[in-house]
């Protein structure tokens, strides 16, 4: 497969992934609130949970599915989990005063980021052995 199919696999992945991003968050928002960034919360925890199972899956076989991979994790997952939003979110509960919410945002995130990928490493390699 050529580079320009794989940007295209990407590049289609990353499309995919920000629209679902923007629409799980209106969702979230729309049921929780937005007063606590509970979309983005959820968003970065199962975008976690789905690159682990994902690369749980693809562990023996890390080269045979590149393109799945290049479409999946680097496209829809990297467009779809948002490091930037998390850290303007934090910026934003800490300039406001929301100290103790700042620290249960940031702790909570990753540490229920690493559980999750964690745990969808472990399911991952369990689909297949």
């Amino acid at each position: 497969m050529t580079r320009g199919m794989d940007y295209l696999l990407i590049g289609l992945g990353g499309f995919l992934g920000a629209n679902a991003r923007y629409l799980v968050a209106q969702w979230v928002g729309r049921i929780w609130g937005f007063g606590f960034p509970y979309g983005t919360f959820i968003i970065n925890v199962s975008g976690s949970f789905c690159l682990g199972l994902l690369m749980g899956v693809l562990h023996h076989r890390p080269l045979d599915f590149l393109q799945p991979r290049l479409f999946f994790a680097v496209g829809f997952l990297g467009a779809y989990t948002t490091f930037s939003t998390f850290s303007y979110e934090t910026l934003r509960l800490a300039q406001d005063g929301q100290l103790t919410v700042v620290l249960v945002y940031v702790v909570g995130s990753v540490l229920l980021g690493l559980l999750a990928v964690w745990c969808g490493f472990a399911c991952g390699k369990f689909l297949i052995p």
